[in-house]
């Protein structure tokens, strides 16, 4: 007979974190295969954090009373930009003329979303998003970043989240139903 768990434990959850750490997933999983791309993990990384006169450049809010929900952009010369939340992030990225003039996205040398869990920075471009659920961030609905497509989808179920999206997904057109309420 094996060892018996607490009732109120979570036996597939500890099953896939027991795979995990041995490795098997990554067995299962080739590089570049849409199984790859699902168990894909963001991988945290160290960004400048918010100092406490830094101001969101989208909607002027100060960044640092809001440590669980910052996001960055780290440019190639050094200088960081931080925001007090995904949507705001997303906003600047998809409209760099407006908030940077002459850079582009070739001159960003790192970008992170604060996971929603874990409450470090990840990699923004290999984050997934929840959309449309109950939790909302400094300015209202937001995008909630998770470290892996599992977390995200634990997340939807326990908040009620519509939608999981990648980096990628996100467009000036989802942004502006966050801001209205609407979760296209």
């Amino acid at each position: 007979m094996g060892q018996r768990l607490h009732p109120h434990c979570n036996t597939r959850r500890l099953a896939l974190q027991a795979l995990v750490l041995a490795g098997g997933l990554g067995a299962l999983a080739r590089p570049g295969s849409a199984r790859a791309q699902a168990q894909a993990q963001a991988e945290a990384i160290k960004l400048p954090a918010p100092g406490p006169r830094d101001t969101c450049p989208v909607c002027g809010m100060f960044v640092a009373p809001y440590p669980y929900w910052v996001a960055t952009v780290l440019w190639r010369d050094g200088k960081a930009v931080h925001f007090d939340g995904t949507k705001d992030f997303f906003k600047y990225l998809l409209d760099l003329k407006k908030y940077e003039g002459t850079r582009s996205r070739a001159d960003i040398q790192a970008m992170g979303v604060t996971d929603y869990y874990a409450t470090r920075r990840i990699d923004a471009t290999r984050a997934s998003y929840v959309v449309g659920s109950d939790v909302l961030g400094p300015m209202g609905h937001e995008l909630v970043p998770h470290g892996s497509s599992e977390e995200a989808q634990e997340f939807m179920a326990d908040h009620k989240g519509r939608r999981v999206l990648r980096f990628a997904d996100v467009t000036a057109a989802l942004l502006a139903g966050l801001d209205a309420g609407r979760f296209p």
